[in-house]
């Protein structure tokens, strides 16, 4: 059993060969004419100059916190200084995927362009393609990293460790990849909306041009801005989750290593069960990519909801007898229930099951009310008709009502897979759900590939059949990165509150007790930060797009080429092909008058300016709080993180998603009450506002906040063992409660981990 740990890191390489073979198809194909393969390198440079300055502040963050870490780690019990190895590995390995994400999809861009000028079938595997290369590279990336710290803690330095510090020591591997990805996502999220916002209200309203014609000063900025947002922080968000869903799983499966059933041939199951099981999703996600293909029947939705079905039904097969050979059939703890019952390895089966099912149906009710044609979208569009304000509302008030269905959900979820296996089965199911990731990621990050093949096309004012694959790929892509993102808020849920579990049996806490002022206390605070952090990534956007406004209606007004081609373009209403030669001409010689780079800087500076207050909140806070107000203050305040940060989240993505495909029903021409709207039209403003205004809500503050509700909850478990209570503490406590008639309270019998001294060999 203890020997399987040894092939997981082979898992891993296996999906390293497929992303390298997967990478070596992409750059085969053809790039296109010399223009587009010059607009697709203004791109890839535009963000690779953003990662590269990016990572040079995270560097020194990385540095900052990892002497701290030093420090704190070497003075108290259980735990070393081999966690700074741990927690700069994190680090290094969650740039490392947003890296991978980001140089696979400034290759597809262009080629998916290209692609669509023959076939939508050829253009959507070569997005697809660039897709799974950052999912598979995510996912092989985190069991790597897992799985071969483990193997050297466990059997090469740390023979003598024992598991409560070898566990200790991993878990800040989670604490490097969740700073990464917060900033990552802050940073990225700000970077792309400035441009975006820009891009839309100077180009659309204003100029009337669309947001990627090549006059738009903007346009460049805005397609950096989809691959360091959305690809590169949605694969740092992700990687995240992944790991720290399975650090969670292995701390509270550490419970039952000590009793009987495990001692006899499962000793280390249910520690490396959680890692086997991400292992398998690598493969059954690899095997998922091969049926997706756009069929006679079937558009691009369709064929990657059948790879992504497929992958998962596979997974449901294997994993339960996965799960039958790293456990006993049954045994009997108190260590997760608080009181003594008899679990199976078919109880943990079904919590996966419940992990895979809440994840597919959180997906498909944002799916509902986000994709284009749905009728909650649908009544964003009517109530468009009589201005951006009514707009708005409609767009409040959906996100608003979205949280329901999402919420009871995870509810039912959470109450089903803790009667199934306690706060085990809840870990479980958070890992089950991210063990599909690799194919799930795919998808999502096919989304800014096809939005960058759609804007490279504009920008060649390519023929209007090739735009309309393009966009409808880029529509099929705003679906599926809005799928991404509540499944990213379900997995974010569970993996916080299995975080949460496993904090409390690092701190030795038994219970919380909101009635206590200083739990309470803690519980409000908590409950206003997801608030405040909103507010400053917002302000954030709002600052930097204010810059790009200004810069843009410079360029609109300052370069005389400039603004002699938006006066043909106003007066035809963006559309060329009834132009006269004259007016060509004067089009043409417009053509690279944009000072593109000028706002490329500013977003660049803007976001690299404004992610630290928000990033270092994060990690400041929880560690504040725990120090200064106890362990029980801190799990107050994570309580409070949890409910309001899950519920924010669903709101502002879904109230983004939905301005979004709103805006583009009306683009596509949309009929209401007999009259027909289309780009230009007063209606299309009106969408254009709102959208304006759901940029920044789905694509920097809503899904920063998943982050930011798992980096605390893994800040305070890497902090743990130093705020812990006494089991004296505990054991006075409950007397303290005990009515003058005493009622005998049976203590559990388990050991924590911080008492657990089984030595693994």
């Amino acid at each position: 059993m203890e020997n399987l740990v040894y092939y997981l890191p082979i898992l891993a390489i296996l999906g390293f060969l497929f992303i390298g073979w997967k990478t070596a198809w992409v750059n085969k194909q053809p790039q296109g004419s010399e223009k587009m393969q010059k607009i697709a390198s203004h791109i890839r440079e535009g963000a690779m100059a953003f990662l590269k300055a990016e990572y040079k502040y995270l560097a020194i963050f990385v540095i900052a916190v990892g002497v701290l870490l030093y420090f704190k780690s070497t003075t108290e019990p259980d735990s070393n200084g081999f966690v700074v190895v741990s927690f700069i590995t994190g680090a290094l390995f969650s740039g490392l995927a947003g890296f991978i994400g980001l140089s696979i999809a400034t290759r597809a861009n262009s080629r998916t362009t290209q692609a669509a000028r023959t076939s939508l079938g050829k253009a959507l595997a070569i997005a697809f393609s660039g897709g799974s290369v950052m999912g598979i590279g995510v996912v092989s990336l985190g069991v790597f990293g897992l799985s071969l710290l483990f193997v050297i803690y466990n059997y090469v330095i740390g023979v003598e460790w024992d598991l409560a510090m070898v566990l200790n020591v991993i878990s800040s591997f989670s604490l490097g990849a969740s700073s990464i990805a917060l900033f990552a996502r802050v940073g990225g999220g700000i970077y792309t909306k400035a441009a975006d916002v820009g891009a839309d209200l100077v180009g659309k309203v204003e100029a009337g041009i669309p947001e990627d014609h090549p006059l738009n000063p903007a346009t460049i900025a805005d397609n950096v801005g989809d691959n360091v947002g959305d690809v590169a922080g949605m694969g740092a968000d992700l990687f995240e989750s992944f790991v720290g869903s399975i650090i969670a799983a292995m701390v509270l499966g550490a419970s039952f290593v000590m009793l009987t059933p495990f001692q006899e041939g499962f000793t280390l199951g249910p520690v490396i069960l959680p890692m086997a099981l991400a292992g398998l999703g690598i493969l059954t996600s690899i095997i998922g990519t091969f049926f997706v293909r756009v069929t006679k029947k079937g558009g691009p939705q369709k064929a990657l909801n059948k790879g992504e079905f497929i992958s998962m039904g596979i997974m449901v097969v294997i994993s339960y007898f996965l799960i039958d050979w790293f456990l006993p059939e049954s045994w009997t703890s108190d260590a997760v229930m608080g009181s003594e019952q008899t679990f199976t390895s078919l109880n943990i089966f079904a919590a996966t099951i419940v992990g895979l099912a809440i994840g597919l149906a959180i997906g498909k009710i944002t799916e509902y009310y986000t994709s284009t044609g749905t009728r909650p979208v649908k009544g964003i569009v009517n109530k468009s008709m009589t201005g951006p304000a009514t707009n708005i509302i409609a767009g409040v008030e959906l996100g608003m009502k979205s949280t329901a269905l999402p919420v009871l959900g995870l509810a039912i979820a959470i109450i089903i897979s803790y009667s199934f296996a306690g706060l085990y089965g809840i870990a479980i199911a958070a890992v089950a759900m991210l063990s599909n990731m690799g194919i799930q990621l795919a998808i999502d990050a096919y989304g800014p590939i096809a939005d960058n093949a759609g804007g490279i096309a504009e920008m060649n004012e390519l023929p209007p059949d090739v735009r309309e694959k393009t966009d409808k790929l880029d529509a099929v892509g705003n679906t599926t990165a809005a799928i991404g993102k509540g499944f990213a808020i379900a997995s974010a849920t569970l993996t916080a509150l299995a975080l949460f579990s496993a904090f409390m049996k690092q701190a030795n806490i038994d219970h919380i007790d909101i009635a206590q002022p200083s739990i309470m206390a803690g519980l409000l605070v908590g409950g206003m930060l997801p608030f405040l952090f909103s507010s400053m990534a917002l302000g954030a956007v709002g600052r930097a797009s204010t810059s790009m406004i200004e810069e843009v209606r410079k360029q609109f007004s300052s370069i005389p080429k400039l603004t002699e081609a938006l006066k043909v373009l106003k007066k035809y209403n963006g559309d060329t092909s009834s132009v006269t030669e004259e007016e060509q001409q004067t089009l043409d010689n417009a053509e690279g008058s944009a000072k593109y780079q000028e706002c490329v800087k500013i977003s660049t500076e803007s976001s690299l300016k404004e992610m630290i207050l928000p990033g270092t909140l994060a990690v400041v806070a929880p560690a504040l709080v725990g120090y200064l107000g106890g362990a029980q203050m801190l799990g107050g305040l994570l309580a409070g993180v949890v409910v309001t940060g899950v519920l924010l989240a669903i709101y502002q993505a879904n109230s983004g998603g939905a301005w979004d495909n709103a805006k583009k029903m009306v683009e596509e021409g949309y009929e209401y009450k007999g009259e027909y709207y289309e780009k230009g039209s007063d209606a299309h403003k009106a969408t254009v506002v709102g959208d304006t205004v759901g940029d920044p809500f789905k694509d920097t503050s809503g899904p920063s906040l998943n982050i930011l509700i798992k980096l605390m909850s893994v800040v305070a478990l890497v902090i743990a063992p130093g705020i812990a209570i006494d089991s004296d503490s505990n054991d006075q406590a409950a007397k303290e409660k005990q009515p003058e008639k005493e009622i005998k309270v049976d203590k559990p019998q388990e050991a924590t981990l911080s008492e657990n001294t089984y030595k693994m060999k």
